[in-house]
């Protein structure tokens, strides 16, 4: 990235700041990762799967990926309808780089925090 980019990324019409902020929000990534773990899963399933999300951030989350096109949702005709989320081909290209972003996180975690500790004293 040149410095041309990095410093348009200061101004939020910036795709770089849109794109990332939207998927590297707390409930973005765990519905990711939950999808990416179990396959296709109906609402209530993810509901279970994702802990402490309530139900209509779940809906505006899922919403906003389908929109990205991170997630497809299929409607299944039935009594009572059944709605499926899957993700797309778009999200499973993203999963390398998010599993990546874990790894550092859970390598550099216990420096982060002692670091964080000093200031704190």
């Amino acid at each position: 990235m040149d410095r041309k980019q990095i410093k348009d990324a200061m101004f939020p019409e910036c795709p770089v700041r849109n794109v990332l902020s939207r998927i590297m929000d707390k409930w973005t990534l765990l519905v990711l990762y939950t999808l990416e773990s179990t396959g296709t899963m109906r609402f209530n399933d993810i509901h279970r799967a994702v802990p402490d999300i309530s139900q209509k951030m779940l809906t505006t989350t899922l919403k906003s990926m389908e929109r990205d096109g991170l997630v497809a949702r299929k409607v299944i005709p039935a009594v009572p309808v059944k709605v499926e989320y899957t993700l797309t081909e778009r999200a499973l290209s993203l999963m390398p780089l998010l599993d990546q972003l874990l790894g550092w996180s859970l390598e550099h975690f216990g420096e982060i925090m002692a670091e964080r500790q000093k200031h704190f004293k």
